[in-house]
């Protein structure tokens, strides 16, 4: 092959691989989008349906609605509120309960179970 055909086929490869470089990227793109609005609109169908799950905070039953709720929303369902004084945790079957934060994001199911604790413990104090 002389080096002008040799140039051309180097360059129509090089063109080629970059075509599809972007083909790909454009897929991968296209792909994350459909999965996004796949999830959306499942969220959005399990919302609509109205699923409600129980759980327990102090050996009381409470049934939410939501997928999900923060510790501030949790500390919400017992009337009066759980107050700062005083923690919210987690019950984890067969490890360390999880002190859940107002801030922290929990996923409900059913069964999920909870228990508050004096936010400070002083021992020896009577």
């Amino acid at each position: 092959m002389n080096d002008p055909e040799k140039g051309k086929l180097e360059t129509f490869e090089a063109e080629q691989a970059e075509e599809l470089k972007r083909f790909e990227e454009q897929q991968r793109r296209e792909l994350e989008e459909f999965e996004r609005k796949e999830k959306e609109e499942l969220e959005e169908f399990l919302r609509r349906e109205g699923r409600s799950f129980t759980i327990k905070i102090d050996r009381t039953e409470y049934e939410v609605r939501e997928r999900k709720r923060t510790g501030a929303q949790l500390r919400d369902l017992p009337q009066p509120p759980i107050g700062p004084d005083r923690d919210i945790f987690e019950v984890v079957p067969g490890g360390s309960d999880l002190k859940i934060l107002d801030t922290m994001e929990v996923k409900m199911r059913d069964g999920l179970r909870f228990f508050t604790a004096p936010a400070q413990i002083n021992p020896g104090q009577i």
